[in-house]
C-alpha cells in the first residue's frame, strides 16, 4: 500500500458544516465507518462524512474518537484542532478479520480434513457463522417490517429472500463440499511436504524432483572452493 493511503484529513468543512474525512486506506475506512462514519462514493472522489442530525458535541467525540483509533494503528492524521487527541484507542481484531482467517486456513492447507474443519465454521448448523448471517438477516428484517417508511417492508421482505433463498443455497453447497471433504482423507498433491527424491518406480535414471531445493541454514564461512579446471579442447 502507497505511504499516501497512510495519511488522511477529518475537518469540518467550510461550506457545508459536515465533518469529512478524506484519504486512507481500506483498513482506515473500515475504522471509520466503525466509528459511525459514513461512507460516500462520487464520481471523481470518495469520502467518509459522519451521519446527519448529530449535535457538534456529538460529532465532535466521534471525530476525535477516530482520531484515536487512527493513531493508534500508525495513521498520519490531519485533523481539526477540536478533533486532536493524544489518547490512542486500541484496536481488536475484529469478527470479519477472523472470518477471513479462514481463508489464511483454506489456503495453507494440505489435507482435505484441515479444510473441512475451517469450513466447519461457517457451515456449522447450530453456531456457524453463515446460519448466524441468516439470523442477522431476520432480526434486521423484523426490525425494518414495521419501521414507517413505506419502503420498508418490500425491504424486508428482499432481506428474508435473501436468507431464505440466496444464502440457504450457499449454505448447502458449502455443506456438501465441506462434508466431502470430510469423507475423502486426501493430501493436496501440490501442498504435501516434498522429500526432495525421485520415485523408485521411475524409468529415467536422470529425472530429478522439479520442486524448489530447501533453504540451506547459513554455515561458518569456508575457504573458497578451487575453480574447476578449464575444459580441454579438442584434438584435431
Amino acid at each position: 500500500m502507497a505511504l499516501t493511503h497512510r495519511v488522511l484529513t477529518i475537518r469540518r468543512d467550510p461550506h457545508s458544516g459536515e465533518v469529512l474525512a478524506h484519504g486512507g486506506d481500506p483498513e482506515a475506512h473500515s475504522i471509520l465507518q466503525r466509528t459511525g462514519f459514513v461512507p460516500v462514493v462520487r464520481l471523481h472522489e470518495n469520502y467518509h462524512r459522519l451521519p446527519t442530525g448529530l449535535d457538534q458535541a456529538e460529532e465532535a467525540r466521534l471525530a476525535t474518537r477516530a482520531v484515536a483509533r487512527l493513531q493508534a494503528v500508525g495513521y498520519d492524521l490531519a485533523a481539526d484542532s477540536a478533533f486532536a487527541t493524544e489518547h490512542r484507542e486500541p484496536h481488536y481484531l475484529t469478527l470479519g478479520a477472523q472470518v477471513a482467517n479462514l481463508a489464511t486456513r483454506i489456503r495453507e492447507a494440505e489435507t482435505t480434513e484441515e479444510v473441512s474443519e475451517a469450513l466447519t465454521e461457517l457451515t456449522a448448523t447450530h453456531d456457524g457463522i453463515l446460519p448466524a448471517l441468516a439470523e442477522v438477516l431476520s432480526a434486521t428484517a423484523d426490525f425494518l417490517q414495521d419501521l414507517g417508511h413505506p419502503a420498508d417492508p418490500h425491504t424486508a421482505a428482499r432481506l428474508r429472500h435473501l436468507a431464505d433463498e440466496r444464502l440457504h443455497g450457499v449454505t448447502s453447497d458449502l455443506r456438501h463440499v465441506r462434508n466431502g471433504f470430510s469423507d475423502r482423507q486426501a493430501v493436496h498433491p501440490h501442498r504435501s511436504p516434498c522429500p526432495q527424491e525421485v520415485a523408485s518406480d521411475e524409468r529415467e535414471k536422470s529425472a530429478s524432483c522439479p520442486c524448489p531445493a530447501p533453504a540451506r541454514i547459513p554455515t561458518t564461512p569456508s575457504a573458497p572452493a578451487a575453480a574447476p579446471p578449464a575444459p580441454a579442447g579438442r584434438r584435431r
